[in-house]
């Protein structure tokens, strides 16, 4: 028994029109369903194709604070730009870039009109655990455990 992979991620939204917009003028999703009212789950929703990847807007209370807690979506270094240009098309607020280690990919991170923190990230988890082993950070690869261990001092 084991998680095959990712079925969908919901965020929940105050207006399920401004999340379209956002995730198809902003990320390329294709909108492929709306409740409009015949609510199956607990409102009304909205549903997104992002290149295979099922994403829902779901009609309610967003988070009230912004957090760090945020979905990363793999890009080329080449898009970045694009992305950030239709992002800011939209008005999504493109946040600043945190410092980077060489070697562990670039990003752009952006919120969307509720408080959600989305990444466009370079970068894999090979090229983010050698950056670890470079940098004296113990990281493990293995069958069924994968972890990194941080030392808690220099």
């Amino acid at each position: 028994m084991s998680i095959r992979a990712l079925s969908h991620l919901t965020f929940i939204v105050r207006d399920l029109d401004r999340a379209a917009r956002f995730f198809c003028d902003g990320l390329g999703a294709r909108e492929v369903y709306d409740s409009a009212g015949r609510n199956f789950s607990l409102s009304r929703e909205k549903f997104f194709d992002l290149n295979g990847l099922w994403l829902v807007a779901m009609h309610g209370e967003p988070p009230a604070e912004r957090s760090y807690r945020h979905v990363a979506f793999a890009v080329t270094e080449a898009e970045l730009p694009q992305y950030e240009a239709r992002l800011r098309a939209i008005g999504a607020e493109i946040r600043p870039p945190r410092p980077r280690v060489a070697g562990e990919g670039q990003s752009l991170y952006f919120h969307d009109f509720d408080n959600h923190l989305f990444e466009l990230h370079t970068g894999t988890l090979d090229e983010r655990l050698g950056v670890c082993a470079a940098e004296g950070v113990e990281a493990k690869r293995a069958k069924n455990e994968d972890s990194v261990v941080i030392p808690t001092s220099p």
